[in-house]
């Protein structure tokens, strides 16, 4: 996703959970679409090169499980501050959790 409305629409109209290193919010496709991503790392979290990394690692962990999504999303990731300098596997563990918390795997 890049368009700030398609962000609004998943914000206003989908759902929501709260975890450690980020806030998941969802909202379902239809069956012949395919899943979506948009993240947001505020200037909260740190400098560029940091908030960077962020959307690396939670770039890359859509990328590895979206194949794990039951049905098709639209997935907005935003980063707390509490991601700077955690390693991939701690995003990866947050991520999953959240997931099957909102019943998407």
């Amino acid at each position: 996703m890049k368009q700030s409305r398609e962000f609004s629409q998943v914000k206003r109209e989908g759902r929501r959970t709260n975890r450690t290193y980020l806030i998941a919010n969802w909202m379902k496709l239809p069956g012949g679409s395919s899943s979506r991503l948009g993240i947001v790392t505020s200037r909260r979290i740190g400098p560029a090169v940091v908030r960077t990394r962020a959307r690396r690692l939670l770039r890359e962990t859509f990328r590895l499980h979206q194949g794990d999504f039951h049905e098709p999303v639209a997935l907005v990731l935003v980063a707390k501050p509490a991601i700077v300098g955690k390693k991939f596997q701690d995003v990866e563990r947050d991520f999953i959790s959240a997931m099957r918390q909102a019943g998407l795997f």
